[in-house]
């Protein structure tokens, strides 16, 4: 059997064993550079960020830094440039630019922590300040769901008073009484 299909053996042998130095090549000389290299750049821009320098954090400055939407388009498949969409829509936010904060923030795509549940919050916050408080109840929503308390009270709030602002009382009665059972004593002017 062995003899008769050997060479079936070998070619799948060694199609395997392209496949595995493909896969590690690619990882060593291209993935891991590109991901140090975002990193570096994303570095610089949350520096501004944390700044208040939002125009510069998102285009660059003269000094070699490129931008956090450079940084988010040319490092695409990376963390950093994940990262990037995350501090771009912020910072679009920010600014009042609440359409390109709305793009930029739902192209991140985070784990279960605090900073994915803010980004969803934020989208729905940008949808509140365009208007569109029914588009910003599913995010309200999912952001209310957080495992950080602060993140889950201030967006359960936010969602109370969404409720409210659309006019559907019995929703926005029944958050405010969750909010009251779950997080009395968190929330500024909670403590009944």
């Amino acid at each position: 059997f062995i003899i008769k299909y050997k060479n079936k053996f070998l070619t799948g042998i060694a199609a395997i064993v392209i496949v595995v130095a493909g896969v590690l090549g690619y990882q060593h000389f291209i993935s891991e550079p590109n991901e140090k290299k975002a990193a570096e750049a994303l570095f610089v821009g949350e520096q501004y960020f944390n700044a208040d320098n939002f125009e510069v954090a998102l285009n660059g400055d003269s000094l070699g830094y490129a931008g956090l939407l450079t940084v988010a388009d040319k490092f695409s498949g990376t963390e950093a440039g994940n990262l990037a969409n995350a501090y771009a829509g912020l910072s679009y936010y920010k600014l009042g630019d609440f359409d390109n904060a709305i793009k930029y923030l739902s192209a991140f795509s985070g784990g279960d922590d605090a900073l994915n549940y803010t980004v969803r919050g934020t989208i729905g916050d940008s949808y509140v300040q365009k208007g569109e408080v029914e588009k910003a109840l599913s995010y309200f929503k999912e952001a209310s769901k957080s495992g950080n308390i602060m993140v889950a009270a201030t967006y359960a709030l936010k969602l109370a008073r969404a409720y409210e602002n659309i006019g559907d009382k019995e929703n926005a009665l029944a958050t405010y009484e969750q909010i009251k059972k779950d997080y009395q004593g968190v929330l500024p002017g909670m403590t009944e």
